[in-house]
């Protein structure tokens, strides 16, 4: 695992800080970077060491998204969604897969949230029949990071067996009926690949299953909700340790030539960076107490994982605009750096589960009512 950790620094700051503004720009999924992910043996980071990976957890996982999320956000939401897909699956996949994934031949994904139930993505509308020739799944999904270019779905469904609940399926790209929906064109992670997709009578074998038909629901939230979260807090701690590091280079560099004086000379500038510093080091004090909380099974642990998506998302936006606000007009253009950090960081809110349902999870925590 640490050789594999090793390469990390050298692909962050080489490959991925220079395919990033074309990423953005141009909105092509990042290959470059997650080849050379692949080639490292990080892509296996969370598969157990007897099927050939790196036996990593949630502390692997998160410093691997945060490094990434520095350089490119795109290539961070990315692997984020593999990692949360590949936590699944090593724990109720097939060997054959574990073993494939551990060795970098595969790019899983989630493909949970549905038009029907939006944002509740642990509600899904999708059916699931079984059949004599196998499972047929009907489903339109809202959103799939990598929904072109994963090699297999993480896919939820309605049980097979009755309507509550959920159940999850193993479902491979190339299933006939199975069909991403146009190319993704968003404001920002704009490489990552993310758009609806239909699933149409798809026929997957009931050994496809991932789990209970019905467990769906306690896998999502035991298994894919926390590392996700810890992940996704990660995400956002990195695109505000780049945005930082981008304003204090813009700062320091900038000059008033009649005054001979940095942009960093003016008080009202060092206070706006130092802001930016401490929200960004209060994230990730918070997101490094939820792993510790979550690997050694603290009773906060549950709430940690909540708070901590919930906080980076909402400090993302604040530094990342105080970044635009320090950077000037200078900030709109891209070779600063600022602005596509600044659109990467929008999503954090917004991605299910939302800044919104959070905090009324965390309320209804304090309040002792029942959370989901």
């Amino acid at each position: 695992m640490a050789h594999d950790l090793d390469a990390l620094e050298e692909i962050a700051s080489t490959i991925v800080a220079r395919e990033a503004a074309n990423v953005d720009r141009s909105g092509e999924f990042p290959q470059k970077s997650i080849q050379a992910l692949r080639e490292a043996g990080l892509l296996g980071l969370l598969c157990a060491r007897e099927m050939g990976g790196s036996g990593g957890g949630p502390n692997e996982a998160v410093r691997v998204v945060e490094r990434l999320a520095r350089e490119c956000g795109s290539t961070a939401m990315v692997v984020c969604m593999h990692y949360a897909a590949s936590w699944v699956v090593e724990r109720f996949g097939p060997a054959e897969l574990r073993r494939e994934n551990a060795a970098g031949e595969h790019l899983l994904t989630l493909a949970f949230s549905e038009p029907g139930s939006r944002s509740h993505f642990w509600a899904p509308v999708g059916s699931a029949e079984v059949r004599a020739d196998g499972v047929h799944l009907n489903a339109t999904k809202s959103w799939v990071t990598s929904a072109s270019q994963a090699t297999a779905y993480v896919w939820s469904s309605r049980p097979s067996g009755g309507d509550d609940g959920s159940t999850l399926w193993l479902v491979p790209r190339g299933a006939p009926g199975m069909s991403a929906q146009g190319r993704f064109d968003g404001i920002g992670l704009r490489g990552n690949d993310s758009t609806p997709m239909i699933a149409d009578d798809v026929v997957v074998p009931e050994a496809h299953r991932l789990g209970e038909d019905g467990g769906g629901l306690g896998i999502m939230l035991d298994v894919a909700l926390p590392l996700f979260n810890m992940m996704a807090a990660a995400c956002a701690v990195g695109l505000m340790e780049g945005a930082t590091g981008a304003a204090c280079a813009h700062a320091s560099a900038t000059r008033y030539e009649h005054l001979d004086e940095s942009l960093s000379s003016l008080p009202t500038i060092r206070a706006y960076l130092a802001r930016m510093r401490i929200q960004t080091d209060q994230a990730r004090c918070l997101l490094m107490d939820t792993v510790d909380a979550f690997e050694n099974e603290r009773e906060d642990a549950m709430l940690r994982v909540l708070e901590c998506k919930a906080a980076a998302g909402e400090s993302a936006t604040q530094v990342l605009d105080t970044a635009m606000r320090v950077c000037g007009g200078a900030a709109f253009r891209r070779e600063v750096g600022v602005e596509r950090r600044f659109r990467d960081g929008r999503a954090g809110t917004v991605m299910a589960p939302t800044t919104d349902q959070l905090y009324d999870f965390i309320g209804r925590a304090l309040c002792g009512l029942p959370v989901f």
